[in-house]
């Protein structure tokens, strides 16, 4: 749990400053969950710089509360949780000489949005808070207010955890846990996670990954996983002490990032993952009379197919529907072997290139209107799913036929302005697996959109 904050001050003298406002988002890493804002009484002036920077003065905070009489809330919010700010540094000395003004003992974990964004989204020309948000497309509303610049931060964190590949984030909060009896343990665990697509991270004492999974429902999944009596389950049972999971909204991005970072974290138990799960491929010939024909075979690394399945079924099911959809000839396909015409065409569902009625070079242009649609070789193209909330939506780009990664978004801006789409792209490494994850999503009509460019 995350305690996202934001203050102001009222300037002046190192140490004898005061704090005149607070914001604080309890956030679990997906939503926030809990909230507090107020104006304090800092009992002492404000600097005419600050006034003029915050437009706060004198005379909005003479009936706003002292800081002893909100303590109390502070520190329940903030209690057991990571305080995360931009310039953490600052933003925690002053919480913590509010309080030993006070005499009482404030220590909590920090992390620092600055530090974060620096390393895992470098070259940026200011790490400010404001420009920082606006050249990334984030909307930022009540500048140098701290329910304003705290609510820009929850958003900003939210996008340095998707950009967090190596999960160090999640690995050190876990770190700070405290270990639990092992039945009792599993039992809490299962209560937190959701009901929902994304992918689940199993920790071991240290905070390390031992394992990756994605899953449509991740309760369900971790569930069965607990439960499970097989000796690769029994064997993780014994070694987790927490999982954490991240929802991506899109199914086909929690197939994207389960293949990159288990090559990434290389959980003990994700042993030779996906190795063996594409063992069909589609590859296309000519015959002798020059129409174009497909056929399932088993996927040989060496050769370049169209597209793979997981199994022979699912190939040949993907071509009969192709026939039915667009009148392409069964026999050419490679799923009805004849002498002479195929059943479509006895069906009138095919238009006899079987029998060589339809012209060569008709035919292959409808083949080929047929496979563009999942097939992206030299395209520029987003794929649009929907996101981790309702106002959100999950972008996955694609240059010259090459996967680059994915973004969320929150604005139609932010899709139409590619500077500011590259920005928030998290890269991807482009790779086999990712190919065949993209051309099965594209091949199973998903509600998803396509936006050309």
């Amino acid at each position: 749990m995350y305690a996202i904050l934001d203050v102001e001050t009222t300037g002046g003298k190192y140490n004898e400053e005061g704090i005149t406002e607070i914001a604080i988002y309890k956030f679990d890493g997906h939503e926030v969950v809990d909230q507090f804002s107020c104006l304090i009484n800092p009992e002492r002036p404000i600097h005419p710089y600050v006034v003029n920077l915050t437009g706060i003065n004198e005379k909005m905070l003479r009936s706003a509360p002292k800081f002893y009489e909100v303590a109390k809330r502070i520190v329940e919010i903030t209690e057991n949780t990571v305080i995360v700010a931009h310039n953490a540094s600052f933003d925690y000395r002053m919480l913590k000489m509010e309080f030993d003004r006070l005499g009482f003992e404030f220590e909590r974990k920090t992390l620092c949005t600055v530090e974060l964004a620096r390393q895992l989204i470098p070259g940026k020309p200011s790490y400010s808070l404001g420009k920082l948000v606006r050249s990334l497309g984030i909307p930022i509303a009540d500048r140098h207010r701290a329910s304003g610049d705290a609510m820009a931060t929850v958003k900003l964190f939210k996008l340095l955890l998707a950009k967090d590949a190596d999960k160090e984030i999640l690995k050190s909060y876990v770190r700070t846990r405290p270990l639990r009896q092992v039945e009792p343990k599993l039992l809490n665990i299962i209560d937190q996670l959701p009901q929902e697509t994304g992918l689940y991270y199993f920790h071991k004492e240290n905070g390390d990954i031992i394992y990756i999974g994605k899953s449509k429902n991740i309760k369900k999944r971790v569930t069965q996983h607990f439960t499970g009596q097989q000796r690769k389950a029994k064997k993780m049972q014994k070694e987790v002490v927490a999982v954490t999971y991240e929802k991506t909204g899109s199914e086909l991005l929690a197939l994207l990032k389960e293949s990159d970072e288990i090559k990434k974290n290389k959980p003990i138990f994700n042993v030779a993952q996906r190795k063996s799960l594409f063992q069909f491929a589609l590859y296309e010939s000519y015959d002798e009379h020059g129409y174009r024909c497909l056929k399932i075979d088993k996927n040989d690394g060496r050769k370049k197919s169209i597209t793979t399945f997981t199994n022979y079924d699912e190939g040949r099911n993907f071509l009969f529907k192709l026939s039915e959809r667009h009148e392409l000839c069964q026999k050419l396909l490679g799923i009805y072997p004849s002498k002479t015409s195929c059943f479509a065409y006895q069906t009138q569902k095919c238009r006899g290139a079987c029998l060589q009625l339809e012209e060569t070079e008709n035919y292959n242009r409808r083949v080929m209107e047929a496979l563009s649609s999942f097939v992206f070789e030299n395209r520029n193209m987003l794929i649009v799913d929907k996101g981790r909330d309702i106002d959100e939506q999950a972008v996955v780009l694609i240059e010259n036929g090459h996967y680059k990664g994915y973004a969320y978004v929150n604005l139609q801006y932010q899709i139409q302005n590619m500077d500011v789409l590259r920005d928030l792209i998290n890269p991807m490494e482009q790779n086999r697996d990712t190919q065949r994850i993209i051309q099965s999503f594209l091949r199973k009509k998903k509600a998803y959109k396509i936006i050309r460019f």
